[in-house]
């Protein structure tokens, strides 16, 4: 058994075309074909169709009012020995 995997365009009449050379001749073959509908630019969602309320990043964003955020120092990182994880 052998898998190819193929990126192909559904036409407008809703019919999926293959063309894959194989390399064999006069044989039977079994094809199953799995599909997976790709997402292009025009189908992503929306925040409201994502679950988020109409406005809330337009309202949000940049609307910190307080003191500067600042990230406190983290420290050296652990010394780890290594070959403990994989013994």
């Amino acid at each position: 058994m052998r898998s190819i995997k193929v990126r192909s365009h559904v036409g407008a009449d809703g019919t999926l075309h293959l063309n894959i050379p194989l390399g064999l001749s006069n044989r039977d073959v079994e094809v199953m074909v799995i599909y997976q509908p790709l997402e292009t630019e025009s189908q992503t969602k929306t925040p409201q169709e994502l679950g988020w309320t109409p406005g809330f990043f337009e309202n949000t964003f940049g609307a910190w009012e307080g003191e500067p955020l600042v990230r406190e120092p983290q420290g050296e990182p652990q010394e780890r020995n290594w070959d403990d994880l994989f013994a």
